[in-house]
């Protein structure tokens, strides 16, 4: 059984690396592209406002990289300023990006889902009367924590930092996907996005899979997949250990 990681590129390739040290058989196929965003100046006008904000928010490892990579030479992270990550994998690159790990506030090690619902649980006990939020995403999202927020009185704004795009399917990774939609016995789906879900219905309609497997990593991704009609869906905790368990535990 080969592990087909869908994630976007940068992040499937890290996740295969990870997967494979393992000794799980992974390989790459992404199912979301990340493309520039519409409004790039939007980008660069939050950076230099970015002081003015009691707490940035960024929704996923994308929304970091892609934040930083339109950062104006001259500035930094503020010091008085606070990170939000909804994850491990969004945390790590905010540390190497150079965001103070003291800045960094996420959900708790533990906790049995990595999403808005788990990073409020830390983030509710604060005073958020009159403060500065920025949520930094793609072209669209969920707003359960915006209105969190702003139903304690902050005052919330956002800013796409990129856009998300249907996946491009060609050379290597179309001749994955043609042999997945084949051979789907020989591999696990593994999600964690529904949009990806959806690029893949999209991309083949038709495709086999009732008889074809899927892991998901939450509930909510989950029953998209029983949606689309796989077969068998197994459910994990988005760590990689949680993964790596869950794999090995689906029998060839």
């Amino acid at each position: 059984m080969r592990t087909l990681v869908t994630r976007p590129a940068a992040q499937a390739a890290q996740w295969v690396q990870s997967l494979v040290q393992h000794g799980v058989d992974a390989l790459a196929l992404p199912l979301i592209a990340i493309d520039p965003p519409s409004d790039v100046y939007a980008v660069t006008r939050a950076w230099r406002r970015l002081a003015e904000q009691r707490l940035v928010v960024f929704v996923s490892p994308n929304a970091a990289e892609q934040f930083f990579a339109l950062r104006p030479d001259s500035l930094g992270w503020p010091d008085t300023v606070a990170a939000a990550s909804l994850g491990p994998g969004t945390t790590h690159t905010l540390r190497r990006l150079g965001v103070p790990a003291q800045a960094i506030v996420e959900p708790a090690a533990d906790a049995a889902q990595f999403d808005s619902e788990a990073l409020w649980l830390r983030l509710s006990g604060r005073d958020w009367d009159g403060a500065s939020v920025l949520v930094v995403r793609g072209d669209g999202g969920r707003d359960w924590l915006a209105q969190a927020l702003r139903q304690r009185g902050a005052q919330v704004d956002f800013v796409a930092a990129y856009r998300r795009a249907a996946p491009r399917f060609e050379g290597e990774a179309l001749q994955r996907l043609a042999d997945a939609v084949a051979r789907p016995a020989e591999y696990l789906w593994f999600f964690s996005s529904s949009e990806a879900i959806d690029h893949l219905a999209h991309a083949r309609p038709t495709g086999p899979w009732s008889q074809a497997r899927a892991l998901a990593t939450h509930p909510r991704i989950a029953q998209r997949a029983r949606d689309c009609g796989f077969g068998v869906v197994h459910e994990s905790r988005p760590t990689l250990e949680a993964v790596v368990a869950c794999i090995q535990s689906i029998p060839s």
